[in-house]
């Protein structure tokens, strides 16, 4: 096996780059819904429409978790550079271990949340997911807390994930965020 060029960035395969960001996009769409839902009143045909958006969006997160995951398996993640200490690679981890778990984790409490609540969840107007869980407002109560408590969770996540990654990018320079950036030809 040759030895690594230390100058030369270990960039994961187009495939999980490509699978990365359009998670982001589809989690950037998830939050910006929303935050509309609750511009709009309540009971009306936009907020009716941002809910079956958001959820819908949150369906797609949750296909591509999965997708990602089971692709993750014979694709791992490309070695971290040696200028990471030991401390940075545990947050590495722990960060995305628990982003990966509440991509999950937060597309099953909403739609609990709803099918507790007796309502179907709309993929996109074209198919409606019934109910798999029996009406249970008290468990639609826990499921829609747990859900909001997700989100702030991602939030913190997520800009820790951005913050770290942009200063390796630009302060340390160490070719860490280059690993995620789309191939340049």
């Amino acid at each position: 096996m040759s030895e690594l060029n230390a100058s030369a960035p270990v960039a994961y395969d187009r495939v999980t780059r490509r699978l990365h960001w359009i998670n982001a996009a589809l989690a950037a769409a998830t939050i910006a819904l929303a935050w509309a839902m609750l511009q709009t009143p309540r009971h009306s045909d936009a907020r009716g429409w941002a809910l079956t958006l958001h959820a819908s969006c949150g369906i797609l997160i949750l296909v591509l978790m999965i997708v990602w995951n089971l692709w993750h398996l014979r694709h791992p993640a490309p070695p971290l550079r040696p200028a990471l200490n030991w401390v940075e690679v545990g947050l590495a981890r722990a960060t995305h271990v628990a982003l990966l778990l509440l991509f999950v984790a937060m597309p099953l409490s909403g739609y609990v949340g709803l099918a507790a609540a007796g309502r179907t969840v709309s993929f996109f107007g074209l198919v409606q997911i019934l109910p798999l869980v029996a009406a249970d407002g008290r468990l639609s109560q826990i499921a829609i807390a747990l859900h909001l408590v997700g989100q702030f969770l991602i939030y913190g996540l997520v800009v820790m994930h951005a913050a770290a990654a942009l200063m390796h990018g630009f302060i340390r320079r160490d070719g860490i965020l280059e690993r995620m950036l789309p191939r340049r030809p």
